[in-house]
């Protein structure tokens, strides 16, 4: 095996087994709740679905593994791991590095997107993925969307991922939160999309220190800092009663959420135009909404 395949097969690996991590932390939420509007429910599980893709030429080109939770804190979330190959449409490789003389292409990710039932709960995003062409990068990041943003919740969000990025470099925190700032933007209505978080790309060849395992180490840092940052704010607010009021403000902000994934998301560009599973890619977008 050359160090490419063993580097690309110890990214895969890392993403499922983030995967099990993540849906075994929901899945504990889910049977801690033990007071508010819909402690009465049973407890959420995760459920499976495996689906596989051809590339635009008809030839095989991997698949991936859904994992769907519809439960009593999460309303909806999905936890979802690809690995895909082949080479890319000759009007979308220009678009990529590295594909525009050789299109060929493989990535591997996951990638996840939680909606809550209470709109005291924030809602919130995280992915990481490793991509290969000509070139080898990392990518990823985390923000989350609060129906209100609550600063002690902002703070702990981005505190955990701070000392995540500070780990490997002091830079990397004020530049990948600018990254997110800017990236997570709703242009036609001139509002971020939440209170942030982290994003970076190309972590390899073009920004990162040119030190796979050393880029390959912070992306797994930013997986596990996902779940410091998260979960304790599940746990903070999920007890807490909310009134109809706060429910319709909720589906709004759900709008919104919207209006990003489809207009601007490049995860969804990405997917649609290399032939992903259209379930997996629509995941992200949350079961109840509304716009005034």
């Amino acid at each position: 095996m050359t160090d490419i395949e063993a580097r690309k097969a110890r990214a895969q690996n890392w993403f499922r087994e983030l995967r099990d991590k993540i849906c075994a932390e929901f899945e504990k939420i889910e049977d801690e709740l033990d007071t508010g509007p819909h402690a009465h429910l049973p407890a959420g599980r995760f459920e499976r679905k495996e689906w596989a893709r051809t590339d635009h030429s008809g030839a095989p080109g991997g698949g991936g593994t859904i994992s769907l939770m519809k439960g009593r804190v999460f309303e909806k979330v999905g936890v979802n791991i690809s690995t895909v190959f082949g080479s890319f449409a000759p009007e979308f490789a220009k678009h990529i590095p590295g594909a525009a003389d050789d299109p060929r292409f493989w990535a591997s990710g996951i990638s996840l997107v939680a909606h809550m039932r209470s709109p005291r709960v924030p809602a919130t995003h995280m992915n990481t993925r490793h991509i290969v062409t000509t070139k080898a990068w990392f990518g990823g990041g985390g923000d989350l969307t609060p129906m209100v943003p609550h600063e002690p919740d902002t703070a702990h969000f981005h505190g955990a991922y701070k000392a995540a990025c500070d780990k490997h470099d002091p830079a990397y925190y004020p530049q990948f939160k600018k990254w997110c700032d800017e990236y997570f933007f709703l242009p036609h209505r001139n509002e971020p999309r939440g209170v942030g978080g982290i994003f970076f790309d190309n972590l390899g060849d073009k920004h990162g220190t040119g030190d796979w395992e050393k880029d390959f180490a912070f992306t797994r840092d930013v997986g596990l800092a996902f779940i410091d940052a998260y979960a304790p704010l599940v746990r903070r607010h999920m007890r807490e009663k909310w009134t109809e009021a706060e429910r319709e403000h909720q589906r709004v902000r759900r709008g919104r959420y919207v209006e990003f994934n489809l207009l601007y998301d490049r995860g969804t560009t990405f997917g649609l135009k290399t032939g992903g599973n259209v379930e997996a890619i629509l995941m992200s977008l949350p079961p109840d909404v509304g716009w005034p």
